[in-house]
């Protein structure tokens, strides 16, 4: 029990510093990358504060600890 507590006082450190927040122009590039792998040809991606998300359905992603998403919009 005693090698038990300072154990799971770790793991919950652990568990913490893998949920650290992700700087939005980080994400936006991790984004980027994988819509130019799928050979999307025109395509906008922008950082906006939560409250000016119109449409949930284009939101593929959040950073800045959840204050900003980042929008996606296909033009076709």
């Amino acid at each position: 029990m005693q090698r038990l507590i300072p154990a799971l006082a770790l793991m919950l450190l652990a568990g913490s510093a893998l949920a650290a927040t992700k700087p939005c122009e980080e994400l936006k590039q991790e984004i980027e990358v994988k819509i130019q792998a799928n050979n999307v040809p025109s395509y906008t991606l922008e950082i906006v504060p939560n409250d000016e998300v119109q449409d949930q359905s284009m939101v593929v992603g959040s950073c800045d600890g959840g204050t900003q998403k980042i929008v996606y919009q296909r033009n076709d």
